[in-house]
């Protein structure tokens, strides 16, 4: 007698009625509650931005973690979110993100307490306390930077994406792993920092600022120094090109929906665009970063800036023209 058999599978249909199987979530937990913790502080980090009106190294107390909040609460949501896609090695992927969340949240919880407390979060080793704070949050940066990379070569091994969000996930989160590295450059203390080091004097160790001193004027919003090179400004870059690359995936997906006879309408033209995007974006993070370093303001580049910026505009335009014009 035949057997009962799927046509497609070759399993038993009423097996598959009796046991069914395990669903894999569509977001990663534990990211998802952080990010919306995130979200969270977010708002109690405005209020705080807006009702106290101490302030630290001439910005808001409260801007720091305000900044923090935010940018971790759409990080955590973007991981949330692509994590439990992956096929390959899933259990590897939870863990990671779920080691994403925890380092997150330990550092955005020292940042607002110490905030709370009126003092810096970040280079603070003026007291026994403050250090205690400083050298726990290096543990949660250390955490948070290798679990990114361990997500990162998840991706970078995964093939369950269609081409242009896959490359777009790969390329977003190798940057994002660059960007947080870059972010270990501000840890280096400044001549003044290490005379007080080398006489055993309390002091700050790291800044922000290359060229002048931190708490100068600042742009609006992100406070990044209008009178020296920021460091944060190619941090911020490389981190949220894991945002910018799928959503302009997603985004070139969209545009071939609705012009289904346009060159947008090839997957292949949408993935090498994407590659195209990356490429700048690594461009771009490299010529904020080179200027940062020179101790130049972002908003006032000079000529050699000027030109390394419009060289990389070329030539991802260039680029892009030939990778709509290329055919399987």
């Amino acid at each position: 007698m035949p057997s009962a058999t799927s046509p497609r599978t070759g399993a038993d249909p009423r097996t598959s009625r009796a046991e069914p199987a395990t669903a894999r979530p569509t977001v990663h937990r534990p990211l998802a509650f952080f990010s919306l913790s995130m979200g969270a502080l977010t708002l109690a980090t405005l209020i705080g931005v807006a009702a106290d009106d101490r302030v630290l190294n001439g910005a808001p107390i409260w801007l720091k973690p305000l900044h923090f909040a935010f940018s971790l609460a759409v990080y955590g949501a973007t991981l949330a979110w692509l994590l439990p896609r992956i096929e390959r090695f899933p259990r590897a992927a939870w863990w990671a993100g779920t080691l994403i969340a925890v380092s997150s949240f330990a550092e955005a919880f020292i940042i607002s307490v110490q905030a709370g407390r009126g003092t810096y979060s970040h280079f603070n080793m003026t007291t026994p306390v403050n250090t205690a704070f400083m050298h726990s949050m290096t543990v949660a940066v250390i955490v948070l930077w290798t679990s990114n990379f361990v997500a990162a070569i998840l991706v970078l091994r995964d093939r369950s994406l269609a081409p242009a969000l896959r490359w777009a996930v790969r390329l977003g989160l190798a940057l994002a792993v660059v960007g947080m590295a870059l972010g270990m450059l501000m840890n280096t203390p400044t001549a003044e920092q290490q005379q007080a080091l080398d006489a055993g004097l309390p002091t700050l160790v790291g800044a922000h600022n290359v060229g002048v001193a931190d708490g100068g004027a600042g742009m609006p919003l992100t406070n990044w120094s209008t009178q020296g090179g920021d460091l944060r400004i190619p941090h911020f870059v490389g981190i949220h090109a894991l945002q910018v690359l799928p959503l302009a995936a997603l985004g070139l997906a969209a545009l071939a929906r609705r012009r289904p006879g346009s060159p947008l309408a090839d997957e292949s033209a949408r993935a090498r665009l994407v590659i195209v995007l990356g490429a700048f974006w690594t461009g771009l993070l490299a010529i904020v970063t080179w200027q940062a370093l020179r101790g130049q303001a972002l908003i006032h580049p000079d000529t050699a800036t000027l030109a390394a910026t419009g060289l990389v505009v070329l030539a991802g335009a260039v680029a892009s023209a030939a990778a709509l014009r290329l055919r399987r």
